[in-house]
């Protein structure tokens, strides 16, 4: 989301739908963080900048994938074993041995082909003694073989651009030889809280005051996803001071994430500062829980106005503020994978409306698994998450679950970082 695009959000005070929520954030917003390089062992998390291209194929030749006799299929019996003398030995980091014409080489797992030889026999399969071994019949061309170039090929995109590193990935690069990588620097997020009942853990609580679960909960999330979080503290009830705030975090962050004061109270001053400082793309959704959710822009920082009640600040910011802040950070795949699964639970929702319902995966008798939903649906039940395995997304023409019926499924661990 940049000043280009600032107009390409325009709904009006219509409510909006979750579908066309997601398609403005993953159509409308871009990258807004530069690019770097970094050394290898640095770079996990982070967003690829620039495919990643192989300057030469893997393995980069055949080689051996277990210890064993290298030799020519040409020389064996088709209907018998056959017996050939052992002449040579490859080993792994050797250069290739030539094999000689009616003959076994001696070779073990990872040592390139010996030049002549299409085949690999395993020890445990061949018999040897006295410089001789003895091979079985029926071994199919380049068996235990790794055939060069099987894994990558030269000049091939292996990574793509927009892809956020795992593990694995980084494996693949050091295999390629890369010591560094292009990647989009760490997104700049200021993190606020709104509204005067809030404390900081560790204060004394007076009557009307509750701690402030947000802030944390949010700084959590966002630090999983790789970003430089600023926090910002609690906003107080007051036009001015939430406008200041504001207005100051827009001049070095790319995105600033807010939780409660969106509504339409008298006490709720961030929407009127976020329209006063720059502009409100959208701030009512036809979902639940959450329905107050604000995307604008202050300036070269992008805003995101989360619901105040602690579940549905979470269940939006995975669904919402999160796939804007990857998209903001260079990602390519802001969307989380849904998995069916059977309910284990009877539910009826309103049509119109997209819904998330907070529930565990659990495994009956007979082996089978179903989810298993909260009875409790408030927005301020915080232990439903906590003892959740992930969300079921219910989409807008679904008004009635039955047990059995398969239903999309968003596991915590696809979306917590």
């Amino acid at each position: 989301m940049t000043r280009q695009t600032a107009d390409c959000f325009a709904v009006g005070d219509r409510l909006l739908g979750a579908a066309e929520a997601l398609e403005l954030i993953a159509e409308r917003v871009v990258a807004v963080t530069e690019a770097e390089s970094v050394p290898l062992g640095q770079a996990l998390g982070r967003v690829l900048a620039a495919d990643l291209i192989a300057g030469f194929d893997v393995p980069p030749h055949d080689n051996a994938a277990v210890d064993g006799f290298a030799l020519r299929l040409s020389d064996l019996a088709a209907d018998r074993p056959t017996r050939l003398p052992v002449a040579g030995r490859a080993a792994a980091g050797r250069p290739p041995v030539e094999l000689a014409p009616g003959s076994a080489t001696r070779i073990f797992t990872g040592a390139v082909l010996p030049v002549g030889a299409d085949a690999i026999v395993m020890q445990e399969h061949a018999r040897e003694a006295d410089g001789w071994v003895e091979v079985p019949q029926g071994l199919e061309p380049f068996a235990n073989c790794r055939r060069a170039g099987e894994d990558v090929r030269q000049g091939e995109a292996v990574l793509r651009r927009g892809h956020r590193l795992r593990p694995q990935d980084l494996g693949l690069a050091a295999e390629l030889g890369r010591a560094r990588l292009q990647v989009h620097r760490p997104l700049r997020v200021a993190v606020f809280s709104s509204g005067d009942e809030l404390r900081q853990p560790g204060e004394a609580l007076a009557p009307g005051a509750v701690y402030d679960a947000n802030r944390f909960l949010l700084i959590a999330l966002l630090e999983e996803l790789g970003a430089q979080v600023s926090d910002r503290g609690i906003l107080a009830d007051r036009a001015e001071p939430v406008r200041q705030a504001l207005a100051e975090a827009a001049r070095d962050q790319h995105l600033i994430l807010t939780s409660g004061g969106v509504s339409m109270g008298e006490e709720d001053h961030l929407r009127a500062a976020v329209e006063a400082l720059g502009r409100l793309h959208f701030w009512r959704l036809a979902i639940k829980p959450g329905r107050p959710l604000a995307v604008g822009q202050l300036g070269g920082a992008a805003f995101c106005g989360l619901p105040g009640n602690p579940v549905a600040a979470m269940v939006c910011f995975l669904r919402f503020a999160r796939p804007l802040a990857l998209r903001l950070a260079g990602a390519s795949a802001i969307e989380p994978h849904a998995y069916p699964l059977p309910a284990g639970f009877a539910f009826r929702k309103r049509a119109g409306r997209r819904e998330w319902l907070r529930a565990r995966i659990v495994r009956g008798q007979d082996g089978a698994v179903s989810l298993e939903r909260f009875a409790r649906e408030g927005s301020g039940i915080l232990t439903s998450l906590v003892a959740a395995d992930g969300l079921v997304e219910l989409p807008e023409d679904l008004t009635d679950v039955r047990p059995g019926d398969l239903v999309a499924f968003l596991p915590f661990y696809g979306m917590c970082g």
